[in-house]
């Protein structure tokens, strides 16, 4: 199934999602906001949906305020490779982004000037269970769901200090969905992920390719954080980003652009920029 946040009139809903139509829970008694409140009842009553309506709205990220986004640096060795004197790392690089950053498919991004800001499309993963200590071989039964972001960064502010945090957490950056996938992709290490930039495209890559795949980041994250429900890992993004092109050829974000991020069984996340 496929499962988004939409506004419609100021307020947020969950829905069922079908071809740009829409089944809103709350028609169905399901009164929660959050993605990963929802029960095992819940889900029952949303296999039977089959009534898709027309409305007027904007997507809502898929995390909620209150989940903890945690990213990965340096999983692709393409991407690696656009580090200069870049090392493939010998464990996963997690970091976080504030939830300040969490905006829905279609959000507009502030570019500022001269902050060098660039694209990174990535595979999202949803926690939908408590995980602690969690095996490899177990790591994919904690998983609700998966859906596209886009890890928009500050290239200036990023490598400013030795800490990401800051040129990763402005407002609006890390656009995702549009809606997230659940119980429809058996294995998130067979999927295409492209990134486009007015239509060019920029990033062409599958997330077979990852140096961690998914059920080692949620083993490893686990050892030490316990990933809570509505928790997510974003898996890092692959060559292609404008910081790995020669320098007379990067032309950062700005108004006007348009960035789409698409990954098989996944949609498009798009987002524009000013």
């Amino acid at each position: 199934m496929k499962l988004t946040a939409v506004n419609i009139n100021g307020q947020r809903h969950l829905a069922l999602y079908k071809n740009g139509m829409l089944a809103l829970l709350d028609d169905y008694g399901i009164k929660t906001t959050r993605i990963s409140s929802l029960s095992g009842e819940d889900f029952k009553k949303i296999n039977g949906i089959d009534d898709f309506k027309d409305y007027d709205f904007s997507f809502e990220s898929i995390i909620d305020r209150e989940s903890t986004l945690m990213c990965i640096g340096l999983n692709y060795k393409s991407h690696v490779s656009e580090h200069e004197g870049g090392k493939v790392p010998e464990t996963p690089v997690v970091f976080t982004k504030s939830n300040n950053t969490f905006a829905g498919s279609g959000a507009t991004v502030e570019t500022g000037s001269g902050l060098k800001v660039d694209y990174e499309g990535e595979l999202c993963v949803m926690i939908g269970k408590k995980a602690r200590n969690v095996p490899e071989r177990e790591a994919l039964d904690y998983v609700l769901g998966y859906f596209a972001g886009n890890d928009v960064s500050s290239r200036l502010m990023q490598y400013k200090t030795t800490q990401f945090y800051l040129g990763k957490s402005f407002d609006n950056f890390y656009p995702n969905g549009p809606y997230i996938s659940i119980d429809e992709i058996n294995d998130p290490q067979k999927l295409n992920i492209q990134t486009r930039v007015n239509g060019d495209l920029r990033q062409n890559s599958n997330t077979e390719l990852m140096i961690f795949p998914v059920n080692t980041l949620i083993s490893y994250i686990s050892k030490y954080i316990t990933l809570r429900p509505g928790d997510c890992i974003s898996t890092g993004t692959p060559a292609g980003v404008i910081m790995g092109m020669p320098e007379e050829k990067q032309r950062w974000l700005g108004n006007g652009d348009r960035v789409d991020v698409s990954i098989d069984s996944l949609g498009t996340l798009s987002a524009s920029f000013k």
